[in-house]
Parts: structure tokens; C-alpha cells; sequence
């Protein structure tokens, strides 16, 4: 396993498995402090990282959903060490590195935001936040836990030819049975016991089970080659969502890269956590029982971000399409 992540993950040159994304970004998040002998952490509204108590601040995913985007529980001292900033604003981050200088751990970031419905970076932004990590010394952290192989074997950082220092993973990698991994620069991971002072363990961490199935399932990525048939899917949902919008004269967004896409009933584009939640959740809720009803099961959530699988190609795609129009011609 750890073998094929390197291969397929450039700036990955040492990993460590662990049992969830959680743990992973947790782990890259203590790495990060101990490597730099740094406390603050800069994360973005509505990004989910997992629930850690440092990273459970302003997130999305089911904290979100269920109207609570903080969490009881944290104590207000860890939440002073971590930075909350708007996605896609890049004064924001300047300001916030020229508030506290060598202060700064490093930045974690899901490069395409995907817990508060997908929110895509605009043109520069993660090649600017890679800069400025660089020039403030911060690690920069991709949390590919969700977008890592779904969008490429390489992840984010291969489409968008960007280097992070760590990168967490998850999901795919262990085929469908509870994993997570975090990985980066040798010399950053040599920091982790037992070479160095940063302390992880989990007696289930690489359980052979997982592994092996996480194994089948990059193997059979780079047998088959998914990602060209992903995107023409995901165009094809995205293409049917904006002309049914179009036909009946409803404000709609509709991001969408290779299998993953979002539906957001809003007049602008989105870009950030602050209009996303501009979006009508509530016609979302009337368009999803509308989809469910007829026999499209979408994520039930209006900031959700839906998948695509190659299981999906042919009949099954074109009838969801009817179905998704035919809910959106009766709201």
C-alpha cells in the first residue's frame, strides 16, 4: 500500500496508515506543530476535516447539516490556536500571516471544497496559498481524504500541479473498509516516532483486511483508468441539472469535476462557505424528496456533494437525468 500511494502521489514520499481521516488530519495537524514548533492552525469556513477538537471549528459535512458548525465540547484555548478563514480570499490569508508572524503551523485545506456542497478554487487561489505558506514558513496540508483518487490517482495536486508538504487520505484507498493515511516530505514524516518526538499509534492502523482490499482497489484504478469516463458523467449530470433549471426559470449552480458535482438553488456562483449558505436549502429539500420519490436517491443534504461511480454509466445515468428533470418540472 504505502508503496502504490508514493507512485501514484509525488509529493507523498513517506506515509502512515491510520483507521480514518480523522485520525489522519489530526495526526498531519500535530505533525505539522511538532515539525515547526508552531501552535496556530489556519483552516477555512466550512471545511471538514474530521472532528478533532482543533479542527471542529466553523466545519461543514454533518455539522453543518444539522446546524451546528462548532461543536460544545472544545475548549475555548484550543479554539484560539486555530485560524478561520473565508475559501478563494486571498487577502484574507495575508492578513492572517501578518497578524501572526512565525506564529503559523501550517494551513489545511481542502483544495476542492466538498462539505459544504463543492465549492472550486478560483483561478491562482491554491497556487497562492502554496506561495505564501512557503514565503511564512507554514506547512501547507491538502486534505484529499475525500477528492484523493476520486478525482485522479494523483489527487488535486496532480490536476492542479501543486506540491502540499502533507496530504491526508481516506476512503478509496481502503476499498470501501475504514481507513485513513497521512503522508509528505521524508523529512517532515522522519518527525513521527519512533525516529522522532511526535507521538501516533493505532494497534488497528494497516489492518491486513483493509489493506488488501485498498491494494485491489488502486490496482484496478490503474488498470482501468476511470477518469475520463468520470468527468463525461459528471458533465452529462451537470449539463441535464442547468437546462432543467433553464426550461423552468430557477436560479442554479451547479459545480461540478470528474464524478463529483453539487446543486445549489442560488442565483450567483459559489465560492465560499458564506454563499453557499445563501443557497434555498429548503427548495433543495423539496427537489431531493422530488428525485427520491421518482427513484434517485441524491445526498439529503443541500450542502452535500454527490458521487458518481462507473456503475452509474449508461442507462442508469440517462434515466437519473430524466428523473432529476422531472423533479425539477414539478417544484
Amino acid at each position: 500500500m504505502a508503496e502504490l500511494i508514493v507512485r501514484f502521489v509525488p509529493s507523498i514520499q513517506k506515509v502512515r496508515m491510520c483507521n480514518s481521516g480523522t485520525e489522519a488530519t489530526m495526526s498531519a495537524i500535530r505533525l505539522a506543530r511538532g515539525f515547526t514548533k508552531r501552535d496556530k492552525i489556519i483552516k477555512f469556513s466550512g471545511c471538514y476535516h474530521g472532528h478533532s477538537d482543533s479542527l471542529l471549528i466553523k466545519a461543514g459535512s454533518g455539522a453543518l447539516t444539522h446546524g451546528h458548525p462548532d461543536s460544545a465540547g472544545i475548549p475555548a484555548a484550543f479554539a484560539h490556536e486555530t485560524i478561520v478563514l473565508p475559501f478563494n480570499d486571498g487577502l484574507a490569508l495575508e492578513a492572517a500571516f501578518a497578524a501572526h508572524p512565525h506564529k503559523i503551523a501550517g494551513v489545511i485545506v481542502e483544495p476542492y471544497p466538498a462539505n459544504v456542497g463543492l465549492i472550486l478554487p478560483a483561478p491562482g487561489y491554491l497556487q497562492y496559498l502554496r506561495t505564501l505558506c512557503t514565503a511564512n514558513g507554514a506547512l501547507l496540508i491538502f486534505d484529499e481524504v475525500m477528492t484523493g483518487f476520486r478525482l485522479a490517482r494523483g489527487g488535486v495536486q496532480e490536476i492542479e500541479k501543486i506540491t502540499p508538504d502533507l496530504t491526508t487520505l481516506g476512503k478509496i484507498i481502503g476499498g470501501g473498509l475504514p481507513v485513513g493515511a497521512f503522508g509528505g516530505r521524508a523529512e517532515i514524516m522522519d518527525w513521527l516516532a519512533p525516529l522522532g518526538p511526535v507521538y501516533q499509534a493505532g494497534t488497528l492502523s494497516g489492518n491486513p483486511l483493509t489493506m488488501a482490499a485498498g491494494i485491489a482497489a488502486l490496482n484496478l484504478l490503474e488498470e482501468v483508468d476511470p477518469y475520463p469516463r468520470l468527468e463525461r458523467l459528471g458533465r452529462q449530470v451537470q449539463g441535464a441539472l442547468l437546462a432543467a433549471a433553464r426550461q423552468k426559470g430557477l436560479p442554479l449552480q451547479v459545480p461540478q469535476v470528474g464524478s463529483m458535482f453539487a446543486v445549489f438553488f442560488n442565483a450567483k456562483p459559489v465560492r465560499d462557505y458564506a454563499t453557499a449558505l445563501r443557497s434555498d436549502a429548503k427548495l433543495f429539500a423539496r427537489f431531493f424528496h422530488g428525485c427520491l420519490e421518482r427513484g434517485v436517491y441524491l445526498p439529503p443534504s443541500a450542502y452535500e456533494t454527490a458521487f458518481l461511480s462507473t456503475a452509474h454509466e449508461g442507462p442508469a445515468i440517462d434515466r437519473a437525468c430524466q428523473i432529476m428533470t422531472e423533479a425539477f418540472n414539478a417544484l
